[in-house]
């Protein structure tokens, strides 16, 4: 019997089952993928053109520039508002709160001033110290407005503004008191200078360093370098050089337009950055360091010299009354002597810092009458340790016999050193605004080039796809 074979059916599969094994399931449709390997699928389809390889180097350049361009805005404009902070807020913040201090310590050596003088206190020196506590509370109010949320700020105010008032009542007794001829108002006075070195002048001091510790960080970030926006001009530079590199070894053209005005936008952007940030920069540091840091130095020997005064007032009210740690000297004429070396040492770091005749004018004005000062001192003292109290108060205070008194050097001292802080505050403001404003314009020509530059680079990159059509 002869043995026939049939040829397997068209769509059987190439090897046959046993007999008695389970039936194969006929294979399904192909598994689709998920839209994200779809979407790769197709980039490497693309990329096997010329057409396809040339959109995404135009894709790619585009967004590159694009990031360059929102990065550049991000960190100017938060560069730009951290300058305007120290031209228009920290920075006056800052110099408020100095005056806070040289108010307060003005009024606390005007108001002994007047004690001496008893009931012949001119009329000027009272209009001084209510001056002063005028000034004083005025600035607490707008510096309670514009603390924000400084949390050791306000705490500050709130304590000053809460111990003013205490201070302006025990000087008002000392002074009923002392028209009326009692020896209590010494006490009265003394209790309310204690009042003023151990609550208000301390809180006073620390709200100074809270507000300069804020226009310095404020400083800091207008300072800091934009490294991101400079790392991707960099790269976005890189990739349109590599771009028109590449277009010249395909085509032979040296020129590609679009490529080329793209790549001068971006160098522009670059360079528009890199240089404005560094001369801001450069400003900004010759601000802090000319004229922020001669107006701290500045203000604390002012500081100075008005303890000085204060404590060479009290020195004739106390009359002995004081001791200082040792129990043997009296402890306003110690003070007096400690706040004339730190007066020193200011102006002599004062002079350092002045870059220029007109901010060591003054300063050389301020330590001849600290000279003159410390001669009319020792005289005076000299007069009440032999028990001539009239002649020491006479060379303190200054009268019809005695012009020139310690009195009027201080006086000497004082506008000298008010002359040096206003002119080191022009020397801030000047250079503060000179970095402000090398960052102005950055943050709208920069987004008009780097859009210029984008749109530049898709042209150049259609015109050569149009080559294909």
């Amino acid at each position: 019997m002869a043995i026939t074979s049939r040829a397997p059916a068209p769509g059987d599969g190439a090897a046959v089952p046993p007999a008695g094994a389970p039936p194969v399931p006929p294979a399904g449709p192909p598994g689709r993928g998920t839209a994200w390997s779809e979407g790769v699928q197709r980039l490497r389809a693309a990329a096997t053109t010329e057409p396809g390889r040339l959109r995404i180097i135009g894709a790619v350049l585009a967004a590159l520039l694009m990031l360059f361009g929102v990065a550049t805005v991000w960190e100017v404009s938060a560069r730009s508002a951290a300058a305007d902070d120290v031209v228009g807020r920290s920075q006056p913040l800052s110099a408020d709160a100095a005056s806070i201090y040289r108010s307060l310590a003005d009024a606390d050596t005007t108001s002994s001033s007047g004690f001496l003088l008893g009931a012949q206190e001119p009329r000027e020196v009272r209009q001084r110290y209510e001056k002063d506590i005028a000034n004083a509370s005025r600035l607490l109010v707008s510096a309670a407005a514009n603390a924000g949320g400084n949390e050791e700020s306000r705490k500050q105010i709130t304590l000053l503004s809460e111990q003013l008032p205490r201070y302006t009542g025990l000087i008002e007794q000392a002074r009923a008191t002392n028209r009326q001829g009692l020896p209590l108002g010494g006490a009265y006075l003394r209790y309310a200078n204690e009042q003023m070195s151990t609550q208000l002048l301390p809180a006073a001091q620390r709200l100074y360093e809270a507000e300069t510790g804020r226009l310095y960080r404020d400083h800091d970030d207008a300072r800091s370098w934009p490294l991101a926006p400079l790392g991707l001009g960099l790269v976005a530079t890189a990739a349109l050089a590599w771009a028109q590199h590449r277009n010249y070894r395909h085509t032979n053209r040296v020129f590609n337009h679009g490529l080329v005005a793209a790549t001068a936008a971006s160098v522009v952007v670059l360079l528009w950055l890199a240089v404005g940030h560094t001369v801001a920069r450069s400003s900004l540091s010759e601000a802090r360091a000319q004229g922020q840091e001669s107006m701290k130095v500045l203000n604390d020997a002012r500081i100075a010299s008005l303890q000085a005064r204060a404590s060479e007032n009290l020195t004739l009210i106390a009359r002995g009354a004081v001791l200082a740690e040792d129990k043997k000297s009296d402890k306003y004429d110690v003070d007096f002597a400690q706040n004339m070396k730190q007066l020193d040492a200011g102006l002599a770091t004062a002079r350092k810092l002045a870059d220029d005749e007109a901010g060591r004018s003054p300063v050389s004005r301020a330590a001849e009458g600290v000279a003159q000062w410390k001669q009319r001192h020792a005289a005076a003292r000299e007069a009440d340790l032999k028990g001539d109290y009239e002649a020491a108060l006479s060379q303190v205070v200054g009268d019809e016999r005695h012009k020139e008194s310690s009195g009027a050097a201080f006086d000497t001292v004082d506008a000298s050193l008010e002359g040096a802080v206003a002119h080191e505050q022009q020397e801030f403001t000047r250079a503060a605004r000179d970095g402000l404003g090398a960052l102005g314009g950055l943050v709208t020509g920069s987004a008009v080039l780097v859009v210029v530059g984008a749109a530049a680079a898709l042209l150049g990159i259609g015109r050569r796809l149009s080559e294909y059509r």
